[in-house]
């Protein structure tokens, strides 16, 4: 594994939102009866992080930021 494993502004964008959808489709969870399009939501927002990981792979931001 190189040194900057994960330490790119690609891989912590597709983090962040991956975290945010994981929180909102686990808000939906939570109530009773289980808010289906909030969870859905969240199901959508983590899509979403897996398509910004790659575009932003493409665009060159999966390069190490350390000099």
């Amino acid at each position: 594994m190189s040194d900057n494993h994960g330490n790119t502004p690609a891989a912590w964008a597709a983090v962040v939102v991956g975290l945010l959808g994981f929180t909102v489709g686990g808000i939906g969870v939570m109530f009773t009866p289980m808010n289906q399009p909030l969870f859905w939501a969240g199901v959508g927002i983590v899509a979403v992080a897996g398509v910004l990981y790659v575009v932003l792979d493409r665009i060159g931001l999966n390069k190490a930021t350390r000099g």
